[in-house]
């Protein structure tokens, strides 16, 4: 498959991944947490190896109603970047969809909320970041095998000047 997020062929041998329900009730559980602890748990920073978690909200593109996901996410320099996955499930997350239709948002990071535009990555830009996402998980080219569509990188750029927002991770 290589660094595209794209489907392999049947030669390719795909890692175990657990049953649709397991990974629905995590999310449950994690949001469960997050919204007990009034936000005080269940966010954390990425960090070296591991990427970090975010809430992601939307407002529905039939309903217009509002809707949050947890996420996880990477930084690069002002952008946040995300991975449209769907728990490595066939098609896209309902998420996603959302911000097609509408990609102005919010999203709330564990040092604060910041107001984002979403875009999907392309080309080079894509292949980098997807990069990123090996780092956390050299299997996710695998994961990613289990799935017929392309997961799409996802680039949540700040709807602030770039001079206003704090660049973590490079020192300043």
């Amino acid at each position: 498959m290589g660094e595209t997020g794209t489907a392999a062929g049947p030669e390719s041998r795909r890692p175990w991944l657990p049953p649709r329900s397991f990974v629905r009730t995590a999310w449950v559980v994690h949001r469960g947490i997050h919204r007990v602890s009034r936000g005080r748990l269940g966010l954390w920073p990425p960090r070296g190896d591991r990427f970090g978690t975010m809430v992601l909200h939307t407002v529905g593109r039939r309903t217009g109603n509002q809707h949050r996901a947890i996420v996880a996410y990477a930084l690069d320099g002002p952008d946040v970047v995300t991975v449209a996955m769907n728990g490595w499930g066939e098609g896209h997350p309902a998420w996603w969809l959302n911000l097609q239709a509408h990609p102005e948002t919010t999203v709330d990071l564990p040092d604060g909320s910041r107001a984002v535009r979403a875009r999907a990555a392309t080309g080079a830009q894509r292949d980098r970041l997807w990069r990123t996402w090996l780092r956390f998980d050299p299997t996710f080219d695998a994961h990613a095998a289990h799935r017929r569509t392309e997961t799409v990188v996802v680039v949540l750029e700040p709807l602030v000047p770039a001079s206003d927002v704090k660049e973590e991770g490079r020192g300043t």
